[in-house]
């Protein structure tokens, strides 16, 4: 979706400033709510591309006044209560106040270290071919999707170089709304700077997008 956490190519924000050591969490509460997110993953039935677009479906003044895992608690927040995990007025108490709703998973704490080391793997098999090869040239299709997408909106109406092919993935558009994986063919596409960012852009400079099949058509 469009939104405030599609920052690339936009201007007013202010140069990156990267924090020297920056620690992987700044706070306990961070690492719970980091934690919190992954476990109730199982019981709450959701997928990783369902949590990202709860933590990108927010207005963007809330959304860039937020730090990082502010964001990932808000998101959680929200799936919690709509899957009816929580209710309202147990999130204003702080703790719970109403029998608890049965669930048919849980992360139990002897499977966090293997579940965190594997992952979730996103490429399928297939038995389709894929529709471009490296070296086609490709435009990113202008799209404005209400829901979860991977399509970067400055490079969408763009020509761009096929540099690899990556496999047959889960696509996120889908897989956000809970409409199923819907497996597609994944690339890395190469766009030119000037390209990108008209005459003012570096002549020199690349940018490499990982684009979805369906985001694609031959230019």
């Amino acid at each position: 979706m469009n939104g405030g956490q599609d920052l690339g190519g936009t201007h007013g924000h202010g140069p990156v400033k990267p924090e020297p050591n920056e620690p992987v969490f700044h706070g306990d509460w961070e690492k719970r709510a980091f934690a919190l997110t992954m476990a109730m993953a199982m019981p709450g039935g959701w997928n990783i591309d369902m949590s990202r677009f709860a933590r990108e479906n927010r207005p963007p003044g809330e959304y860039l006044s937020m730090t990082y895992y502010q964001i990932w608690f808000a998101a959680l927040e929200t799936m919690l209560k709509e899957r009816g995990l929580v209710a309202e007025d147990e999130i204003a108490a702080g703790h719970s106040l109403h029998p608890a709703k049965p669930v048919k998973r849980i992360l139990s704490p002897g499977d966090v270290a293997k579940t965190l080391h594997r992952g979730g793997p996103t490429e399928r098999d297939t038995n389709t071919a894929a529709a471009f090869k490296p070296g086609d040239k490709v435009r990113a299709k202008n799209i404005n999707p209400l829901t979860h997408t991977r399509l970067p909106r400055y490079v969408r109406g763009h020509v761009g170089t096929i540099e690899r092919i990556i496999g047959c993935h889960v696509f996120p558009d889908s897989n956000a709304t809970g409409s199923g994986e819907n497996p597609q063919w994944l690339y890395t596409v190469r766009f030119d700077g000037r390209e990108l960012w008209g005459n003012e852009g570096d002549p020199t400079s690349q940018v490499s997008v990982d684009a979805w099949q369906p985001y694609l058509e031959p230019a």
